[in-house]
């Protein structure tokens, strides 16, 4: 397991913008983050703008001059942006793309065919991931929840024993397995491979879900036992259309970024030579960007055209995608300005400093630190790209495993109890129909297992590798 110690943390210095002492950056650490806080949670202001307001705050509190402050938050604003930005953009392209031509649908009622019984709640899981890949979470509730409220409604089922595996299942993908902003985010800060993180990722993805999707959905359905609500059972997409995708090539589809960006781990490990073309093929087709790219157009294909779309409607679906992401994009955006200005201020270099006689595991302080902001300010991705900027110096010698791991150490922080300052809390509660008492028996106690699984999990990883 890595620890913190001198020889393990020796980072590159950054020269801060400020002369400010360990007990002044403390102070404006604190001040900073309780303004994002207060204004997200108080004022109901945008995250964006909260953001903005706490990166400016950060700088003052801690003394350094407002031009740099103001120049350490467009840096790092614009390249994260730069860094991820096109990522999401192209995961945000494919969900529609899913969505709109009846694709997710065909998933959902292919297997839905194939399971019954004992067996749905596991259905449910392995629907809600394999869609959970290259979708948003809200994206992923809103399309999952009919098919969840009809398999109860007509299977008789308790609500719980479908809903909490479907909504496992998406809350692990969003969390821990990139292309979702946050985990890229926390692999950009923290300069780790994203081919092992999504090797990983997987890893610890498969046994937290299901912990808490089908096992804890037996005892959440005795918690809270309750009817679908019928009000809330929407038209689907593929209801309007003619035709739709088939089910292997919509599901080629969506796991061929997955594909390409696996295989470039592995090729990366068993060659090890980057002067090979083989290597060099690899390097490039395995690439988030070109990965995420050629699963767009082929998609434009297996699932547009197949639904039987024309080039006019293949446009409209492209641009509807990404009107939706603009605000998501912002938040990263001055998330990475944040982390920036936390890095300039000097506070990387405070908390190496202080863990010098610490001996705390890297990875679990990572986990503690998103935990914290989580329950804070109720935004997973806000929790991992502020945790992710505070112990971005820790990654300094790490492993390259390691460093994947703490990309995950992260993510399983940023899950934990989401409670009545997240949107996800309201979104499951409405949906539902269920009061704040019964959704936090039911989600935010979900939202914890995973938290807390998958960060035992990585711990353990870390003994091993």
């Amino acid at each position: 397991m890595t620890h913190l110690s001198v020889e393990m943390l020796a980072a590159e210095s950054v020269e801060p913008i400020t002369s400010a002492g360990h007990a002044q950056l403390g102070i404006a650490v604190l001040a900073g983050i309780a303004v994002i806080v207060l204004l997200i949670t108080k004022f109901k202001l945008h995250a964006f703008l909260a953001l903005t307001v706490g990166s400016l705050a950060l700088g003052a509190f801690a003394g350094a001059p407002l031009d740099k402050a103001i120049t350490s938050f467009t840096g790092g604003l614009g390249s994260t942006v730069a860094g991820v930005g096109v990522l999401i953009a192209l995961g945000a392209i494919l969900g529609k793309l899913l969505a709109d031509s009846g694709g997710a649908d065909q998933i959902v009622d292919t297997i839905l065919a194939k399971a019954g019984g004992r067996a749905m709640p596991w259905a449910m899981v392995l629907i809600a991931s394999v869609i959970g890949l290259p979708l948003f979470f809200e994206v992923g509730i809103v399309l999952l929840i009919p098919v969840v409220l009809m398999v109860a409604k007509r299977g008789n089922y308790s609500l719980m024993r479908i809903g909490i595996p479907a909504l496992a299942g998406l809350s692990v993908m969003h969390g821990l397995i990139p292309p979702h902003p946050g985990p890229l985010v926390a692999i950009d800060a923290v300069k780790a491979n994203l081919g092992v993180t999504l090797a990983l990722g997987v890893l610890v993805a498969i046994p937290t879900v299901i912990i808490a999707g089908p096992l804890f959905s037996k005892v959440a359905a005795r918690w809270v036992d309750v009817p679908a609500p019928e009000k809330m059972i929407p038209q689907r997409p593929s209801e309007d259309l003619d035709k739709r995708p088939g089910f292997g090539v919509t599901v080629a589809t969506v796991l061929l970024p997955v594909v390409l960006m696996l295989a470039k781990a592995l090729v990366d490990i068993v060659v090890d030579d980057p002067e090979t073309t083989v290597q060099r093929v690899f390097d490039v087709i395995g690439s988030p960007l070109i990965a995420l790219l050629a699963a767009v157009i082929v998609g434009m294909f297996t699932l547009g055209r197949a639904a039987g779309f024309t080039k006019d409607r293949l446009s409209t679906t492209v641009e509807k995608s990404l009107a939706p992401i603009a605000g998501v994009l912002m938040i990263v955006g001055a998330g990475g300005g944040f982390k920036q200005t936390l890095i300039d201020v000097g506070v990387g270099q405070m908390i190496l400093d202080f863990s010098k006689d610490w001996s705390i595991p890297a990875l679990l302080l990572a986990w503690l630190i998103a935990v914290a902001i989580r329950l804070a300010t109720g935004s997973a991705t806000v929790a991992t790209i502020s945790a992710a900027g505070l112990v971005a110096p820790l990654a300094a010698d790490m492993s390259t495993s390691h460093t994947a791991l703490l990309v995950l150490a992260i993510g399983a922080g940023s899950l934990f109890f989401s409670h009545v300052n997240d949107a996800g809390f309201w979104l499951v509660k409405e949906y539902f129909g269920l009061d704040v008492g019964q959704t936090i028996k039911t989600w935010s106690v979900m939202e914890t297992i995973i938290s807390v699984v998958a960060g035992g999990l990585v711990l353990l990883l870390s003994l091993i590798i």
